[in-house]
């Protein structure tokens, strides 16, 4: 069973920027030949909380993956974090997958309970809000990416590549497995 994985990223929105990170990142997976997964890239989604989460979702809901990837620059940060929820309008809304357990082994990703308040967290919010309500079984994750640079892109990249692999065997897994991975 082919897994098919849905990657974003955004385009830039200040005037310093050359390039947004999370694009960056899925520049460099999407040279790499030898990957056993469906991987479908939506680059560049426009820096806004409407027309943004718009495209994502009639991706989502053109390709029904099983697993979405949302990613996004922060600046400030020095490894990939992973978000743990997305906040809108007061109500939260929690991945799915469980974050402790997907991080364990990584060696620049943690977590994050801060989504940004912008573009990122209406992306994250909007994304799990179609699952829920349309009841898709699709999985989803939203994952910052700090500034790539000649010191971290490998072990970047090499975490980015193990979170592919620790939720597709988490796809595949039989239900009675998943109960241990949770």
């Amino acid at each position: 069973m082919t897994i098919n994985i849905l990657l974003t990223s955004f385009d830039t929105w200040l005037p310093h920027q050359q390039s947004n990170s999370s694009d960056d990142l899925l520049a460099k997976v999407s040279e790499i030949e030898s990957l056993p997964y469906a991987l479908t890239f939506l680059r560049k989604l426009p820096v806004d909380p409407k027309l943004g989460p718009i495209q994502a979702i009639a991706k989502i809901d053109e390709l029904q993956p099983d697993i979405i990837i949302c990613c996004g620059m922060a600046e400030s940060r020095k490894n990939l974090t992973v978000e743990s929820t997305a906040t809108s309008d007061g109500e939260i809304l929690h991945t799915s997958i469980p974050l402790s357990s997907l991080v364990t082994n990584l060696t620049i990703t943690e977590i994050s309970n801060d989504a940004g308040k912008f573009v990122c967290e209406a992306l994250y919010y909007s994304v799990l809000k179609h699952i829920r309500d349309h009841h898709l079984p699709s999985q989803c994750i939203f994952i910052h990416v700090p500034i790539l640079t000649q010191e971290n892109i490998d072990p970047i990249i090499k975490d980015f590549l193990s979170i592919f692999e620790l939720l597709m065997n988490r796809t595949q897994a039989p239900l009675d497995v998943l109960s241990t991975f949770n």
